[in-house]
């Protein structure tokens, strides 16, 4: 017995092997893969820390320990990942939710009416625009994506999750009803550098290339989304981009041209450059006070 795999001895094991494999928070990761394959929540791990596994349960983890040695990404092993206090599923189909786009449903939100319209374009897993609708209820959410995969999943985790979300398969604003004004437009657009996509880590680009790559300057879809979203704009609403911390200067220059009344980035917890908040002119053409770099 005193040989037998409990999940402490497991993932202390697995641990140190994900740490000389370079895997980010290994112990973590361990944990979530063991939950996976005991069917458990990692509290159960710790409360049965010295009950010896069967082999079939041994033999899943395995599986899955190998797979992410290999770099499938944790979220796609696990089909599922938090954002915003929920789990949302995730596949290759999509982006794997990143913490820092909570930075995007928690701005978007502080614009958003209770009973506004809200439009969330590129919206892969559904996790921003689900978000807004659970927790604004008397809004009507919108959100489209190119990828009829992603749309599918998207639809998958709103009826999961009880959130009202009408989706639209088509180009960013493409599929969208005309005559529509929204308070609030969100959009975490590929935006990658073509010339960066390389250089990215193995688990990265595992995710789907269309969500990713920018093109050579990583603004192609963002360019094309900005010079289209004032038409689309209540006077006074708010369009909110997730960015590549390059595109700190040019991004908000592409807003003023388009026609926005300020514009303005806000950074993440890590200090860099992660969303730009553009705003549109009031119905009496004011402008909104700007700041070139809000660090909130």
């Amino acid at each position: 017995m005193t040989d037998a795999w409990t999940p402490l001895r497991l993932l202390g094991w697995t641990q140190g092997y994900f740490a000389r494999a370079g895997i980010d928070a290994p112990r973590l990761t361990a944990e979530l893969l063991l939950a996976h394959a005991l069917d458990c929540d990692r509290v159960r791990l710790y409360l049965d820390f010295d009950k010896p596994l069967g082999e079939p349960e041994l033999a899943r983890y395995r599986a899955l320990v190998r797979r992410r040695a290999e770099g499938e990404p944790t979220a796609y092993l696990t089909g599922r990942k938090e954002f915003f206090g929920r789990a949302f599923l995730v596949d290759p189909r999509v982006l794997v939710p990143r913490p820092e786009t909570e930075l995007l449903a928690e701005t978007a939100l502080s614009f958003l009416p209770p009973d506004g319209l809200a439009l969330d374009l590129c919206t892969g897993s559904g996790c921003v625009g689900a978000t807004l609708a659970l927790e604004r209820p008397g809004a009507r959410v919108l959100a489209s994506d190119l990828s009829p995969g992603a749309l599918a999943l998207a639809r998958q985790n709103a009826e999961r999750l009880g959130a009202r979300l009408e989706l639209l398969e088509g180009d960013l604003f493409a599929p969208i009803p005309p005559g529509l004004r929204f308070h609030v437009l969100t959009a975490n657009p590929p935006y990658v550098p073509t010339g960066e996509l390389s250089g990215l880590s193995r688990e990265v680009r595992r995710e789907p290339a269309l969500a990713l790559d920018g093109g050579p300057d990583g603004l192609a879809v963002t360019r094309r989304l900005v010079a289209a979203a004032p038409a689309w704009l209540h006077p006074g609403g708010t369009l909110l981009v997730e960015m590549h911390e390059s595109h700190a200067g040019p991004l908000p220059e592409l807003c003023l041209a388009a026609g926005f009344a300020a514009a303005e980035v806000r950074r993440d917890l890590a200090g860099l450059p992660r969303l730009v908040v553009a705003r549109a002119p009031t119905a009496a053409g004011a402008l909104v006070s700007t700041s070139p770099d809000a660090r909130q």
